[in-house]
């Protein structure tokens, strides 16, 4: 059983060439994070205050979302509870469809309170 010199773990060709192909994928690594990472500094010519109100219309975006979802289900179980005659279903439909409503208009409940009307 003759094995080639080549693919013995121990020759130094083998331990030379893994060493090279991890210092190069090391190379590789840095040149591409460095490519990857560098960004110019760009300052904004615009309004500061207008990234924090882009930031405010877009949670209150998501919130409506979220209240739309909560208003949806709550349609669902109370349909689901007339079906089988369940009053605590029924009641905790429209928990939900209130908590839906409350949530979906959040914004202009907020505006009416703070007196900020839009």
């Amino acid at each position: 059983m003759n094995r080639k010199k080549e693919n013995r773990p121990n020759n130094p060709h083998n331990l030379r060439k893994a060493v090279f192909l991890r210092r190069g994928f090391a190379l590789y690594a840095a040149v591409v994070a460095a490519c990857s990472l560098a960004m110019p500094a760009l300052a904004a010519t615009t309004d500061p205050l207008a990234v924090i109100g882009n930031l405010n219309t877009f949670i209150f975006s998501v919130i409506r979302a979220i209240g739309l979802i909560l208003l949806g289900w709550g349609i669902v179980q109370i349909g689901l509870s007339l079906q089988s005659h369940d009053p605590s279903q029924r009641s905790q439909g429209f928990l939900t469809l209130a908590g839906g409503i409350i949530i979906t208009f959040a914004k202009e409940i907020l505006d009416l309170i703070i007196g900020t009307g839009a």
